[in-house]
């Protein structure tokens, strides 16, 4: 098997992040979620609860610590993916349009969810 281009690197690397993305909202939704759930609660082990709050609040705040890093990740190799894009496009007939294609279509994956999430 031939070793991957430097286009099909980047263009997985885009998809990568976003996905990771995708992840840590799902988490951060899920986090939020167990947080309300904690505090409605109601009788039970006070001292439990509190701690579990905390502690879910501490995650909660982690998870968000980590998305605008990511964003700019995301920013970076969609860039990076871009100007490959540019040199591929250059080679002209010996451009390989799977992988221009596959490209594009990571960016438009990436910027789509970017809308999303916005």
């Amino acid at each position: 098997m031939a070793p991957r281009s430097q286009l099909e690197i980047a263009t997985a690397s885009v998809l990568r992040l976003v996905k990771e993305e995708a992840s840590y909202h799902r988490e951060l939704q899920e986090q939020t979620e167990r947080i309300k759930k904690l505090e409605s609660e109601e009788g039970g082990d006070d001292e439990n609860r509190g701690y579990m709050l905390k502690q879910e609040r501490l995650a909660l705040e982690e998870t968000k610590k980590v998305l605008p890093s990511l964003k700019q990740k995301i920013e970076e190799a969609i860039a990076k993916l871009q100007s490959l894009l540019t040199e591929e496009g250059r080679k002209g007939p010996e451009s390989s349009i799977e992988q221009l294609n596959a490209g594009k279509d990571a960016i438009s994956k990436a910027r789509t969810a970017e809308r999303e999430i916005a």
